[in-house]
């Protein structure tokens, strides 16, 4: 049995002793309870394979349209690409932006860098630039959002289908499986593995007073230091990262970011995400008008789908926030580990606002056929995608294990 080697966890910043996994395994952090390590079996295989797979799908779902309307006797399509391309057409190339970041170039890039980085591992060979890149990929992984653009395109068939005949098209097999592949790669994916072979970690000494001055590497989970030097290194000694005892900045960053967002929420809701005309009518909707005209219509699934998404997800990642800010501010040593828990939940709910844009971008893409009818995206959904960046980069910002240092100074006390 190999010897035990510490680790750090990234959002606590405990140090404790990894033992050797067993295949599916996991290993939980005694404080916070957070997924320190989850051991993969076939893991590196089984994400480069999943890998070639998204690539196919990629490319059929980027090169023919998925959905077809027709209407009045006129049809029109779109692409995944083609979507975020008809925004800037009609002067939102900042929505547009968002849209072909987040729906065609991160998940492409994604693909290509696990791609690139896999497969020399995969052959036993760990090339110089490995470390660079595998340091990308948590990074961009949060911008990837193919499975709410999927989401977001059942909805928009919903309501499309009430205006007009709509015929899908044959890259949205390609998206949805795009969608799944996705996911599976990243759970199949083990970075810890990815790692240990790109460097190796060496087993650390165990002196009791070696997590007072390591600080944790939030990218590969290295401890900085070597045994024989309790001063923190500038760099990473495996993935070339900047370790750091704690964010620089991280409570005023956030602070900004979250006042930022509270700006943004008031005219996302108040102005017209989305204006329409069909028949010779016109009209323009605000996000609970658009909630209230569905329920109206007897769409609750829809409307429950826009609201949960639209209002409630950015107003409770806000409120989350803010909750965390104050009482990291007040130093409060109250439920340490539940607070690391809403924190984590701010980190997997953001992207899932994103549903609203991806509808009007869609609806806006297939609905442009002059006077018979046409759909054009807001000014509040300029907004509104100003609240889901600045949100998401917000709980990027904040530091969770500022919530365990007042835990730390009362002699470690716990949840």
């Amino acid at each position: 049995m190999t010897r035990e080697k510490l680790i750090g966890c990234r959002d606590c910043g405990l140090v404790q002793r990894l033992p050797e996994m067993p295949e599916n395994g996991a290993a939980v952090c005694a404080r916070c309870r957070s997924v320190l390590y989850r051991r993969k079996r076939h893991g590196v295989d089984a994400a480069l394979a999943l890998t070639v797979a998204g690539l196919i799908l990629y490319v059929i779902a980027n090169s023919f349209p998925f959905l077809v309307l027709e209407m009045q006797g006129q049809m029109t399509q779109v692409t995944l690409h083609g979507a975020a391309m008809a925004l800037y057409g009609q002067g939102m190339p900042s929505i547009g932006s968002l849209v072909f970041i987040t729906s065609v170039l991160a998940p492409g890039l994604l693909l290509l860098l696990l791609l690139v980085v896999l497969t020399p591992l995969r052959l036993g060979v760990a090339p110089w630039f490995a470390p660079d890149l595998a340091r990308l990929l948590p990074r961009m992984t949060p911008w990837v959002m193919i499975e709410v653009f999927a989401l977001s395109i059942l909805v928009a068939l919903v309501k499309l289908s009430s205006m007009a005949t709509v015929i899908l098209g044959v890259s949205l097999w390609a998206i949805f499986g795009l969608m799944f592949v996705l996911s599976a790669i990243l759970s199949h994916l083990d970075l810890h593995a990815v790692w240990e072979r790109i460097a190796p970690a060496s087993s650390h000494d165990d002196r009791p007073d070696r997590g007072r001055w390591a600080a944790v590497c939030r990218t590969c989970g290295w401890l900085d230091a070597p045994p024989s030097m309790p001063v923190p290194l500038q760099q990473c000694g495996r993935c070339g990262a900047h370790p750091q005892k704690r964010k620089p900045e991280s409570l005023q960053r956030t602070w900004a970011l979250v006042v930022a967002a509270i700006i943004c929420y008031l005219p996302a809701n108040l102005m017209p995400i989305m204006i329409s005309g069909y028949g010779g009518k016109f009209r323009s909707d605000t996000i609970m008008e658009g909630v209230i005209y569905m329920l109206l219509y007897d769409n609750w699934v829809l409307a429950v789908v826009i609201f949960v998404a639209s209002v409630l997800v950015p107003l409770t990642k806000i409120t989350i926030l803010l909750y965390l800010l104050i009482s990291v501010r007040m130093r409060s040593r109250w439920r340490p580990r539940d607070r690391t828990r809403l924190y984590r939940i701010t980190e997997v709910i953001g992207k899932w606002s994103m549903v609203d844009i991806y509808v009007v971008t869609i609806m806006a893409a297939l609905v442009n056929l002059g006077n018979f009818g046409f759909v054009r995206a807001g000014l509040g959904a300029i907004f509104f995608g100003a609240v889901v960046v600045l949100t998401m980069i917000a709980a990027m910002s904040f530091d969770p294990r500022l919530i365990w240092d007042a835990a730390e100074r009362n002699h470690g006390a716990t949840a």
